[in-house]
C-alpha cells in the first residue's frame, strides 16, 4: 500500500473492530471501494470480538489511536 487514509479515533467505549469499521465505512464513501488493509501502532492490538473484513497489521510508525487504512494492490 503507497497510498492511504489516516483515520484518528479515541473513543474509549468503542472496541477495535468498532473502530476500523468506523474508518472502512467512511473510507469506502469517499473514495468508493472497500479498503482491504489497516495499520494501527502495536500498543493497540486486541483480541478480535469480530471480524472486520480487513487484515490488520502493525506499526510503530502509526500513532496510537490512528489508522492507515488504504488498497493492498498485491492482495
Amino acid at each position: 500500500m503507497n497510498i492511504g487514509m489516516l483515520w484518528f479515533d479515541n473513543d474509549p467505549k468503542a472496541d477495535l473492530a468498532v473502530k476500523i469499521r468506523r474508518a472502512s465505512e467512511y473510507y469506502q464513501g469517499k473514495y468508493g471501494q472497500k479498503p482491504n488493509l489497516c495499520f494501527i501502532h502495536p500498543t493497540m492490538v486486541q483480541p478480535p470480538a469480530q471480524d472486520v473484513g480487513i487484515e490488520v497489521r502493525t506499526t510503530r510508525s502509526v500513532l496510537p489511536n490512528h489508522f492507515w487504512l488504504g488498497v493492498n494492490s498485491k492482495a
